[in-house]
């Protein structure tokens, strides 16, 4: 199935998919010098623990074996019928016997056979006739209980119970090993916070670790200076933010930035997720939240980072449990930890989200977290820096351009650039080079935009099909001076998509005119209408292409005032959430004649966009077949080889045109 994938404004990515299914502590050992110590194996001078398995093990095998060397060398009885017991008695050779239950054990009075005795089963019938022959012949009779000895019955009284409390100690263990306490804590430690101490000594990432944030880390050096020097705050009353927090979109490095303040202001940093607070029993979140604030006061001057604060900080009142649920108690806490702060306490808390619209309106108030520091995507400049921070352990050749890399990248986070020079490392690899080379980190680029290469993917139905829906899209935007400049056009399948026409921006755009929406709009509809023109049919290759086309018209009516027969207003249909680009559904605030308004006014615009490129490729037919009949010889061009396509259309124009004025 022919299809445009979504992707930002800053960075067009038209392609097609395949199908409809599938768009549905480091351990620091002494080197102790050579003479400190004799030569030989380390001494390991720890006691040994009653509880330790291996004793038991060992306890364990003894007993069996011993049992097992008794129960052999113990002389077993001879096993006769009751007719040969009946025989022995009447012949007086039995001395006693002993009933239970349905045996009988008896003594030989002589013989070798009489030092093992003998064993016999009572018939199910009774015979009346037993206890008269056996008192005839005078064989001493006794009977057995069939109750448990005293020793049995007291092990089976104690050995469950011990089972039950090595249970408990095995599973106290096992808790203290997953929440990271060793041996030291006890069974019910698990109200103890999970935080994780960074001591000053121990961390490693400063400012010049963090590139692309300029204007963050100018807003957190005011946080460094206080931690370092309070008493210049303190001696004029300013009162330092008790709470900083952090939002942006996921990979804008929020957490490395707060690993990083810490480091440079060389406090004790505390991490911790807001998640670990949650527990299935009510009160352990607020529980952990204290004691996480009393041991970061201990050693103040510190600071907590709560990462994904959103999860224990929504807004109160709006799920089930009322104000009683343990995620709700988790919050109250925090808020009155918080409020219990002392205006001269060298203790702050950052915190990250990148849900900051979901928090609630008490965690945002003045005294709790007064400062929101709003971390953006990296612009060009700073998508540079970041790539030569993640380049300095990498050996890269000389044609490794980072100033092309970082046009290439646009709308890209710090962890995707991150992402893009480990895949060109790893592809110089595969590829067995010595260092990595331009051409890796553009097929890296490919590969992290558009998903890995599947080759023999299409058929060469589809193939044609799929060149003339790409060549579409990419002469509607050669043509269009309002458009983003074509990077590169490909056939070749990727992840999802049959085919793209990629776009790359000349700058990072923050505002979008009028004219260049409606080129964009133009472009997305190249393909479909391409189609129609060549091949006379269209197929449902355009459904994404139709999908965004829809989207930005209705975007461009209801909130950016683009359309005359609406006007300058401004409708809440639904809206992007503004990190993580998901659309949020709002109930309408319109009518349902102001809806019908608006529906005709996104198939007019949407149409008109239509006209504009049908006109421009029935215009450059025989350029567009050219196009078509180069990508499906190549597979992949670029910028260069369209332009070059495009100079000899207009070369063999200009000789027919002498030729039709001679």
């Amino acid at each position: 199935m022919l299809d445009v994938s979504h992707a930002p404004f800053d960075r067009t990515s038209i392609g097609l998919q395949s199908s409809p299914d599938e768009r549905l502590e480091k351990l620091d050992k002494p080197n102790p010098k050579q003479g400190d110590q004799p030569a030989g194996p380390p001494v390991d001078d720890r006691p040994v623990s009653p509880f330790d398995p291996h004793i038991w093990m060992w306890i364990t095998i003894l007993f069996v074996a011993y049992y097992f060397y008794v129960d052999q060398a113990r002389p077993k009885p001879e096993r006769i019928s009751y007719s040969a017991f009946k025989e022995a008695v009447a012949d007086e050779k039995v001395e006693s016997v002993s009933f239970k239950l349905d045996q009988i054990r008896g003594q030989y009075l002589n013989g070798d056979i009489a030092e093992r005795g003998f064993v016999t089963t009572i018939p199910g019938m009774p015979d009346n006739s037993l206890l008269p022959l056996l008192e005839q012949k005078k064989v001493i009779v006794t009977a057995e209980t069939v109750s448990n000895p005293t020793w049995l019955d007291l092990l089976i009284g104690i050995v469950p119970w011990l089972f039950l409390a090595a249970f408990f100690v095995y599973s106290s263990r096992m808790l203290q090993q997953r929440m990271g306490k060793g041996a030291g804590g006890g069974l019910f430690d698990f109200n103890r916070s999970r935080a994780r101490l960074f001591e000053p000594d121990q961390q490693d990432v400063s400012f010049d670790d963090v590139a692309g944030l300029d204007s963050a880390k100018q807003d957190l050096k005011e946080i460094i200076e206080f931690l370092k020097f309070p008493e210049r705050f303190q001696s004029l009353g300013a009162k330092i933010p008790r709470g900083v927090l952090l939002m942006g979109s996921p990979g804008t490095g929020k957490t490395l930035l707060a690993r990083a303040t810490a480091s440079e202001a060389g406090v004790a940093f505390f991490s911790v997720s807001a998640s670990e607070f949650i527990e299935m029993y009510v009160g352990i979140g607020a529980s952990r939240v204290r004691d996480m604030f009393a041991e970061a006061r201990k050693k103040a001057p510190s600071l907590i980072f709560i990462d994904e604060i959103d999860s224990i900080g929504r807004i109160r009142g709006t799920g089930v449990g009322g104000g009683h649920d343990e995620r709700e108690q988790t919050l109250n806490q925090i808020l009155a930890e918080m409020d219990g702060f002392r205006g001269d306490e060298p203790l702050i808390v950052l915190a990250a989200t990148n849900r900051p619209d979901v928090l609630d309106p008490a965690l945002l108030r003045p005294g709790r977290f007064d400062r929101k520091v709003v971390l953006e995507l990296p612009q060009k400049n700073a998508r540079m820096e970041i790539l030569k921070v993640h380049m300095r352990s990498v050996p890269t050749e000389p044609d490794v351009d980072v100033e092309e890399l970082g046009g290439l990248t646009t709308g890209f986070s710090g962890a995707d650039l991150a992402n893009l020079v480990n895949e060109a490392a790893i592809l110089a690899a595969r590829h067995d080079e010595r260092k990595v080379t331009r051409a890796d980190f553009l097929e890296a680029h490919d590969k992290v935009v558009m998903g890995s290469e599947r080759p023999d993917l299409l058929l060469p139905s589809e193939r044609r099909r799929t060149a003339v829906h790409e060549s579409g899209h990419a002469l509607t935007a050669m043509m269009l001076p309002e458009s983003d400049p074509i990077h590169q056009v490909s056939i070749i399948p990727r992840g999802r998509s049959l085919g793209v026409t990629e776009q790359l921006p000349l700058e990072d755009r923050h505002n979008y005119s009028q004219p260049y929406v409606e080129a964009r709009l133009a472009v997305m509809l190249g393909g479909r209408v391409s189609e129609k023109l060549i091949l006379g049919s269209i197929s449902s290759g355009a459904a994404d292409d139709l999908e965004q086309a829809t989207r930005l018209a209705r975007l461009m009516i209801t909130q950016w005032g683009m359309s005359a027969e609406i006007g300058p207003v401004h409708f809440r249909d639904g809206g992007e959430h503004p990190y993580l680009g998901y659309e949020l559904t709002q109930q309408r605030d319109y009518s349902e004649q102001t809806a019908s308004k608006i529906d005709a006014e996104v198939k007019r615009i949407v149409e008109q966009a239509e006209q504009i490129t049908s006109s421009i490729l029935e215009e450059n037919q025989a350029l567009l077949g050219r196009l078509v009949d180069e990508l499906i010889k190549r597979e992949t061009l670029d910028r260069t080889a369209i332009e070059r396509i495009m100079q000899i259309d207009e070369s063999d124009q200009s000789s027919q045109s002498m030729v039709d004025a001679s």
